[in-house]
């Protein structure tokens, strides 16, 4: 009896873990072959903010506040002190097949065991391997799926399905698949746990509203 009871406590707090939603910041670097950018994701429930910083100020120049309660984006334009709606993009449309594999190798990314998968398409002359970790950031795939941006990286990981709820990508990277030359990678470099409070999520009280 006290071995299927610890049983069922094991499984009970297994589920939980895996049932949260992860609550505070990821820090990213996105490269091409010109520049190297960062960004950081703060998160707090079904409200997540992009910060994406300038290379040479390192201050935030602009920002995406998502609601996924009201399936809405807010733009923010730190200089000019001013916000707006943003409407999500036109999905893309992809020229040929996208074929998707799950590999066997495993990456262990800030602590965080991910999986590997590729989706390459010869027509685009592109394959992406994505380093995915399953189970923990609820919030990824419905801002992803909401902002339809229609960068590779992006348009190619929407070709994955069947991905265990709260997938996200922590390494990727876009090569040409004629000569595996590097085009864009995205890293995180960093992952914290502090609860973002409700402020740093919110457009500031001064800044106005721009009508488009």
């Amino acid at each position: 009896m006290k071995k299927i009871l610890l049983a069922l406590t094991v499984c009970f707090c297994l589920t939980q873990i895996t049932a949260q939603n992860f609550n505070g910041s990821i820090e990213f670097k996105y490269y091409n072959q010109k520049d190297t950018n960062t960004n950081i994701y703060l998160v707090k429930d079904k409200l997540i903010k992009l910060d994406q910083y300038g290379k040479k100020s390192n201050a935030i120049e602009g920002s995406f506040i998502f609601d996924l309660t009201e399936n809405k984006i807010k733009f923010v334009n730190p200089k000019r002190k001013v916000w707006g709606e943003h409407k999500s993009e036109t999905p893309p449309i992809v020229k040929g097949v996208c074929t998707v594999t799950k590999g066997t190798s495993t990456k262990s990314i800030q602590g965080i065991k991910c999986t590997e998968y590729t989706v390459q398409n010869s027509e685009e002359n592109t394959v992406i391997t994505y380093w995915v970790a399953e189970n923990k950031f609820s919030f990824f795939v419905p801002v992803i799926k909401l902002w339809n941006r229609k960068d590779k990286q992006s348009i190619y990981f929407n070709q994955i399905k069947d991905l265990p709820e709260g997938s996200m990508p922590l390494l990727s990277e876009e090569k040409q698949l004629s000569d595996g030359k590097l085009l864009t990678k995205l890293e995180v470099v960093k992952i914290g746990r502090k609860v973002p409070d409700d402020a740093s999520l919110a457009v500031p009280p001064n800044y106005n509203k721009f009508d488009q």
